[in-house]
């Protein structure tokens, strides 16, 4: 199967750049990284900046409007958040919005959704946070509902948080059985689960390759206990590379991250980052996601390129 490679994209900040600036420096990413060969462009859904990005003072565009026209703009790569908070939109706003997102897009959305962490936001907005507990309940009964309104006509549900009655969805999607459905978060008992039974992509941020083989491996058993195929659910990690054409820049370019995110930093030549990869995949991964915050520059996400054509051939040559 073909490795999966996605442009994350958290940041919004960019020098001299006015308010009316700042979508035309962050489309000129998104569309660097469809020409590079990503397979995906994805956006954060916060309403401030968060911790290990920059100050929460930064500039944050909302993410379904920012989707939108990107998706005016491009013609390939797939759209989608990394992901929804849960507690966000009702679940059935956020299923007429990805399925809106599908037709502007002709067919490019992804259903990103998680269970939601940042209680500032929440606090600054005035939407309930409840305990983490009735959080992954809600996350359960929102992809429900998100498959019953990518797949039936006039669908009806009633959980202990949300529900539908004969909701319409129309337009149809127009992927068929609807866009795929991504949840972000590795926690053991429940997201793992509820991905297992519900997801199609699952995504987890970087880490030591012992911890996501053992994570994996309790995914695997989840999918044994709901009787599915583990192979139909794509698993992606996170990577924080920084693209460089030479060793020499390596320094230079790690001063940009903030401090106590360097350590999960790469900085490498593609061939480097590649063969540092490789190993997540025999473990498993079906692909991985870069982010704007490691690769801003054109140039740097050209180097992008030049990594996915060298672990497409790897793979094509395994």
């Amino acid at each position: 199967m073909k490795l999966f490679f996605g442009y994350h994209m958290p940041n919004y900040t960019f020098s001299g750049a006015r308010p009316e600036d700042i979508f035309d420096r962050f489309l000129d990413q998104a569309t660097a990284a469809e020409a590079a060969g990503f397979d995906m462009v994805t956006v954060m859904d916060h309403f401030y900046q968060i911790r290990g990005i920059g100050p929460e003072t930064d500039p944050m565009m909302e993410a379904y409007t920012t989707l939108g026209a990107i998706a005016a703009r491009t013609s390939r790569i797939k759209l989608a958040t990394l992901v929804t908070g849960v507690t966000y939109r009702n679940p059935a706003l956020v299923v007429k919005m990805v399925t809106t997102l599908d037709a502007i897009s002709k067919g490019r959305a992804i259903l990103g959704i998680g269970a939601a962490w940042n209680e500032d936001e929440h606090r600054g907005y005035g939407f309930e946070f409840p305990p983490i507990r009735d959080r992954m309940d809600r996350l359960e009964e929102a992809v429900t509902i998100a498959r019953l309104m990518f797949t039936q006509d006039r669908p009806s549900f009633e959980g202990k948080h949300y529900r539908i009655e004969r909701a319409l969805n129309v337009p149809r999607p127009i992927q068929a059985g609807g866009p795929k459905i991504l949840i972000g978060g590795g926690g053991e008992k429940r997201t793992l689960r509820i991905l297992a039974k519900h997801g199609d992509i699952g995504h987890w941020f970087g880490g030591p390759i012992q911890d996501l083989k053992r994570k994996r491996q309790i995914f695997l058993e989840h999918c044994e206990a709901v009787n599915r195929d583990p192979s139909t659910v794509t698993l992606l990690m996170g990577s924080l590379a920084i693209l460089v054409e030479s060793n020499r820049d390596a320094k230079a370019q790690l001063e940009r991250i903030p401090e106590e995110r360097r350590p999960m930093v790469i900085v490498a030549t593609p061939a480097e980052v590649a063969e540092r990869l490789q190993p997540y995949v025999d473990a498993g991964f079906g692909g991985f996601t870069f982010s704007n915050q490691t690769l801003p520059a054109k140039d740097q996400i050209g180097l992008a390129g030049e990594l996915i054509k060298l672990m497409a051939g790897a793979r094509s040559a395994a």
